[in-house]
């Protein structure tokens, strides 16, 4: 009886009759998610006025997208569209591309939902009802989607076995394909995607329910734990929250599993970040997802101990995940040759975190950042958002042009013309990345999307996570509407004006975030000082009742400073790097074009002085100071006695984000220290 409602649940979807419950329209739908203190705001609710997210959103919706677009549906760069024309019989030919470049797309198509949301611009919504039938008519009746399967079966005539190669992506792409639809029913109202999604789940839970326990495991880059969830979200149907939690529970449960895919081990019994590092943090995103709907203690355990984890001993102090480009496995359990693990893209071991050789797929990031958002709406904790504003500002911006044209894949902390090994991938960014085009229309899409994390509702009132020129317009979760401006220079100065223009008639508590990095925090309402906890890493909160035109102007003191490393990470021992507030800077060739950038030594007593500096028509604050100039011929040599460093050199530091945008440089994040 049960699994008959389910089909007729599905029959009302697909016929148009079934009405969805009221829509929470935020970009993660946690306002019912009974185990999540903090939800979002509508993905129209707030708009960049200025400043530092307003011009790179407005780079975003000038160059970024539209060049992405344009990119997918030109089939002599990219054959990702044509993929789907072919497959929807419009069109003839093969499948050409990495199988994962369906969710490529299905990115790429976010990001003008996100842009939709925010502008209105009625171009995009004509061309996102063009791109739609396409996607419709090349899903199977029975609801699977893949792009790579179905032009096979189209072109033999016989019906291609799903799942049949674990490294093909079908469920990565159905999670994008997911999450996009429910965020275009969201902002349209309209349920053409919607419809598509529906038919993917039911599939994949259909699927799930009959295929053998190798076959079914058989799901690499686990995007659909997240998209699963929010379709739960969406629709309410109980068999996708069922399906969200059956696939944790099968991961580990077979002999063949690896640390590449997190399946060696049952996730319940994980207590580190290993593997694939993007596989990996979209895997622990969308454990989260699950527990904020069903509060299983099993599940949050695991999570905060790998957080625990990679935040102490495996992150970048960019934000960046996966240090590895090839390894093996940390957690073999033998030191048989043949049975030793690969890991590709991968976590190291604990403070394994070279800078050269670093890997840091910008997908990994994003996924960092997807995980700690999440981790912030479970508990409301400061230090999740810390993190998100961390990657957003350093290893995510990072891979984009400051023109917005060309991307990078990797994200190494240092670069040298003399390091005698070709990379797979080499840093530096290109207009398009044919073998692995996956991180740029993620990194538009999330581009596109910051403004969704800036603020979060409580039951309370209203969270302030990050700080940015903006207007808020949205309703609080009893209903009362609520207008705030936001004005400040931030990342380049801590003073933040928050006005509240329209306040509701009941009191509400104000949290603004404290930021980690940050010490001697002030803040004042209508230009009396406030007695509130002002603890680095917290939120302060106000509690009153307020009125139309109320100020408050926080004050985070944002110096630079000198960060070192534990000295276990052996290729920072004895380095520091320079940091202001969130942001992360490096040193670059072609601000020091007669010295070797390796050879320099900043003094601990070093103070950086703040200029404005221009590249490629964006603005930022770069930052000057003293340092020493080693003895720089290395040449044919491998050791030395030491030699005493030359006077001292006046050295510019640039935002690590904007590296490489002048031409192919070197560059470095650690530099050596003088004590």
């Amino acid at each position: 009886m049960k699994k008959l409602s389910y089909i007729f649940l599905s029959a009302l979807f697909l016929s148009g009759t079934f009405t969805l419950p009221a829509q929470n329209k935020s970009l993660v739908n946690t306002s019912q998610s009974p185990y999540a203190k903090l939800s979002g705001v509508g993905m129209s609710d707030v708009h960049w006025t200025n400043g530092f997210w307003a011009d790179r959103f407005e780079v975003c919706k000038q160059s970024m997208s539209p060049g992405l677009m344009k990119t997918y549906m030109d089939e002599s760069i990219s054959h990702s569209f044509k993929n789907f024309e072919i497959a929807a019989r419009i069109d003839t030919g093969s499948h050409v591309g990495p199988p994962f470049h369906d969710g490529d797309f299905y990115k790429a198509f976010e990001s003008l939902v996100s842009l939709y949301a925010t502008t209105g611009d009625k171009n995009l919504m004509v061309l996102m009802d063009e791109i739609i039938p396409v996607i419709t008519k090349s899903q199977r009746e029975d609801g699977y989607i893949h792009t790579p399967v179905m032009i096979e079966e189209r072109k033999n005539g016989q019906k291609a076995k799903a799942f049949d190669d674990r490294l093909n992506f079908e469920t990565y792409n159905m999670g994008h394909l997911m999450t996009m639809a429910c965020l275009h029913y969201r902002v349209t109202g309209k349920r053409t995607l919607l419809d598509v999604a529906v038919k993917a789940t039911d599939y994949l839970y259909n699927f799930y329910k009959t295929a053998s326990p190798e076959l079914a495991r058989n799901a690499i880059c686990p995007s659909h734990y997240m998209g699963v969830v929010e379709m739960y979200r969406t629709t309410r149907d109980p068999k996708y929250l069922e399906l969200s939690k059956s696939l944790i529970d099968i991961r580990g449960l077979m002999e063949d599993g690896t640390d590449d895919n997190q399946d060696r081990v049952p996730f319940r019994q994980q207590t580190k970040a290993m593997g694939h590092a993007v596989r990996a943090n979209y895997l622990y995103a969308g454990v989260a997802d699950v527990y904020a709907e069903t509060g299983d203690t099993s599940l949050i355990r695991p999570l905060n101990l790998i957080w625990d984890n990679l935040v102490n001993t495996k992150m970048y102090i960019t934000g960046a995940c996966g240090a590895l480009y090839d390894g093996v496995s940390p957690n073999g359990t033998s030191y048989d040759p043949l049975e030793v693990q690969k890991t590709h893209q991968s976590y190291g071991r604990d403070y394994q975190l070279p800078n050269m050789t670093a890997h840091n797929e910008t997908c990994a990031n994003i996924g960092n950042l997807l995980w700690n958002w999440r981790m912030l709406q479970l508990t409301g904790e400061a230090k999740y958002a810390d993190i998100v504003e961390l990657t957003l500002y350093n290893s995510i911006l990072s891979g984009v042009s400051l023109n917005g044209l060309d991307f990078c894949y990797t994200n190494p902390l240092a670069v040298s013309d003399k390091f005698p090994y070709t990379m797979r991938w080499s840093g530096g960014r290109i207009p398009y990345i044919a073998l692995s085009n996956c991180c740029p229309p993620n990194t538009v899409r999330t581009i596109s999307e910051v403004q969704n994390y800036v603020y979060n509702l409580s039951e309370d009132g209203l969270y302030v996570n990050l700080y940015g020129g903006s207007q808020l317009k949205t309703n609080l979760k009893n209903g009362d509407n609520i207008q705030v401006t936001q004005a400040t220079d931030y990342p380049w100065d801590g003073q933040i004006s928050l006005t509240i223009d329209k306040a509701p008639e009941k009191s509400f508590t104000l949290s603004m975030r404290i930021p980690g990095w940050c010490k001697g925090a002030t803040i004042s309402v209508n230009g009396k000082k406030q007695e509130v906890n002002l603890e680095s890493g917290s939120y302060a909160q106000i509690t009153r009742t307020w009125k139309n035109g109320d100020k408050v102007e926080l004050n985070l003191p944002m110096e630079a400073k000198l960060i070192e490393t534990n000295p276990l990470v052996e290729e920072t021992r004895n380095q520091i790097a320079v940091k202001k507030g969130p942001v992360v800077y490096c040193l670059e060739s072609n601000d020091l074009p007669k010295q070797d950038i390796f050879q320099v030594v900043i003094p601990s007593d070093t103070k950086f002085t703040p200029i404005t500096m221009n590249i490629d028509n964006s603005k930022f604050m770069a930052l000057e100071g003293q340092a020493y100039i080693e003895n720089s011929n290395w040449d044919n040599t491998l050791y030395r006695e030491v030699s005493p460093v030359n006077k001292l050199s006046s050295v510019k530091l640039i935002p690590y984000y904007a590296w490489g945008n002048r031409g192919k440089s070197d560059m470095t994040v650690w530099m050596n220290l003088k004590r």
